[in-house]
């Protein structure tokens, strides 16, 4: 810029005193140019100083989002002398929510966690379980247009304890534990997100092991005695609702998976459909409704007349109690 300052002062100062008083222009132009190269710089010129460079853009900051939901419900009853009869008993019911989102430019990051455990201890007869889950999704996508994601989603289901079958003349039989059974899912293949809180994820290309670490157990969930782990090879479409306040304090969580096997009988579609519906009553109590409902046709159950075969297995859970949740939605 300085270089420019004393080329334009040459000129504006040289065309002028072409003819007339030459000497003494020539002394005034000198005179300007020592000023000007003596000057500072402004805050423009030092700007363009800087061989007109721009910065690279900075990468977009991840951005997390936490959230978490634990319920606690207990109930108690006790008898003494009461002509009307009963069974006093305790039983307890726990259930925690957790999920850890993250966004970083085209990038998203889905983490969940459910996790539920319930018990049932009446007096003079044993400890029974009656509630028992453990479940973990992870999904990644990757922004391909608007609202469509490239996409990959990972779930695992499995329960914490052994769980037990109660006849009425018989002893207890083992019936599942932790891994037996347990099922690893991985799908490729795309994500429509119209909504924050709800999802379609078709993956034409699942892979899914059924794992059933007890050899006693294989054969009721599809494997064969001598197999600990199945392959299954197909496709699958998932719909999730987060987290949805539909009414005011009343918050709605569902999941519907809909699994084909290739390498079995791809029209027998197997049926996984988790709700959840919490209300609040205030900060710390609430009322929850959770329903969960399977069909697989590789489970096999017996009924109470002796006959062995796939059903549709459904599980319902109604508490109050307390609730203490933290973080974002």
């Amino acid at each position: 810029m300085k270089k420019i300052a004393v080329v334009l002062l040459l000129l504006t100062g040289f065309v002028p005193a072409w003819g007339q008083q030459r000497s003494r222009a020539f002394e005034e132009m000198v005179r300007q140019i020592e000023q000007a190269m003596e000057s500072p710089l402004t805050q423009t010129e030092k700007d363009e100083s800087v061989n007109d460079l721009v910065a690279p853009p900075k990468k977009p900051p991840a951005v997390w989002k936490f959230w978490a939901s634990n319920t606690l419900n207990f109930s108690q009853m006790a008898l003494s002398n009461w002509s009307a009869g009963g069974q006093g008993n305790v039983a307890l019911n726990a259930y925690t929510d957790w999920s850890a989102n993250m966004s970083k430019g085209r990038h998203r990051l889905d983490n969940r966690l459910q996790a539920a455990y319930g018990f049932i201890h009446a007096f003079g007869d044993r400890y029974k379980k009656s509630d028992d889950k453990l479940i973990f999704d992870s999904k990644w996508g990757f922004q391909s247009y608007d609202k469509f994601f490239v996409s990959a989603a990972f779930n695992m289901i499995s329960q914490m304890t052994t769980g037990y079958d109660y006849p009425k003349d018989a002893d207890p039989r083992k019936r599942s534990d932790f891994m037996a059974p347990g099922t690893f899912s991985l799908g490729l293949g795309m994500d429509y997100k119209p909504f924050p809180f709800f999802s379609v994820n078709v993956s034409p290309v699942t892979s899914k092991l059924v794992v059933v670490t007890d050899s006693l157990l294989r054969t009721r969930y599809g494997n064969r005695i001598d197999e600990p782990v199945r392959v299954n090879l197909g496709a699958q479409i998932k719909l999730d609702l987060v987290k949805k306040e539909v009414f005011n304090n009343v918050v709605i969580s569902s999941d519907l998976t809909l699994f084909s096997n290739y390498l079995s009988v791809p029209s027998n579609i197997k049926v996984y459909w988790n709700l959840l519906v919490d209300m609040k009553v205030n900060r710390f109590l609430s009322v929850n409704f959770r329903t969960n409902m399977i069909y697989d046709d590789e489970i096999k159950i017996t009924d109470r007349n002796g006959n062995t075969g796939p059903r549709l297995q459904i599980k319902e859970v109604l508490a109050v109690g307390l609730t203490y949740s933290f973080g974002q939605r």
